[in-house]
């Protein structure tokens, strides 16, 4: 990017909590290499007024914006404003919403934040990540037993980040690590007879990149075993061997995303 260009600048605007156009954006800037693309939030949105202070600032701005509005005088309103100060605004919701209208003969509620609603699948997902919170990294090997998942795998394998994604999905998952020198409990296989287990392996120069990165974040020397290319390989061999005496599928984790992963295990589940 060169010095006289603007930085890119994504405006999400919703009549809610603007969530979907966020993570839409979000998706979209991973596809790109730049890291400097900033996102400008603006929700629960009621009146034209805001939303031409919004198309102002990003034609200030030289941005672009992404919405999710509900509420049809709204979405008129952007879509006018965007057009007449060249603009370019992205309706999120308002294709989907129509083809449903068209193929469904259906009309849609119009109510901004439906999603949020307090109901029991909103609180079936806290529970979960409190779940998830509390069972996380073997701390409590009961909830080894009281799970939907469990998570196996030798340390940085994303079985934490893993477990908190899949609980805001409603799931409780407990996470056990395989550590070079301790024995498993007996409730991992106890586990087995009625839990899904899942082994999460790795490429060992992919771990050994990410284990380096780790100490390097916490100030630490690499030169541990925790960071040895050998040590590595005895720890995912012993790791192989116990998912192997579980006989629980195994996924390798190297070159997924969280919610690839996260995609595969729900796929066992159902």
């Amino acid at each position: 990017m060169g010095e006289n260009q603007q930085k890119p600048i994504i405006y999400v605007c919703s009549d809610a909590v603007g969530e979907t156009a966020e993570a839409v954006a979000r998706a979209t800037i991973r596809q790109f290499s730049s890291n400097v693309i900033e996102i400008k939030r603006f929700g629960h949105i009621q009146s034209d007024e805001e939303i031409v202070k919004i198309v102002n600032q990003a034609v200030a701005a030289k941005g672009i914006i992404a919405y999710t509005l509900v509420q049809p005088e709204l979405r008129e309103v952007m879509k006018q404003e965007a057009i007449a100060n060249g603009v370019r605004a992205v309706d999120v919701m308002g294709p989907l919403m129509q083809a449903y209208i068209d193929t469904y003969n259906d009309s849609p509620k119009q109510e901004p934040g439906l999603r949020q609603v307090l109901d029991d699948e909103y609180f079936r997902r806290i529970e979960a990540v409190e779940f998830a919170v509390k069972y996380d990294d073997g701390k409590d090997v009961r909830g080894l037993l009281l799970a939907d998942v469990v998570l196996i795998g030798v340390s940085r394998t994303s079985k934490t980040p893993l477990s908190i994604f899949m609980a805001h999905k409603g799931y409780k998952v407990a996470n056990l690590p395989i550590l070079p020198t301790v024995q498993l409990p007996n409730e991992i296989y106890e586990a087995t007879m009625s839990k899904l287990v899942v082994g999460l392996t790795i490429d060992p120069e992919h771990l050994l990149k990410i284990r380096k990165e780790r100490l390097k974040s916490l100030g630490l020397p690499n030169e541990s075993s925790y960071a040895a290319l050998d040590h590595i390989k005895e720890e995912l061999r012993r790791a192989d061997s116990i998912m192997r005496q579980l006989k629980c599928p195994v996924i390798n984790v190297s070159d997924r995303s969280i919610e690839e992963t996260a995609s595969i295990i729900m796929e066992y589940l159902t």
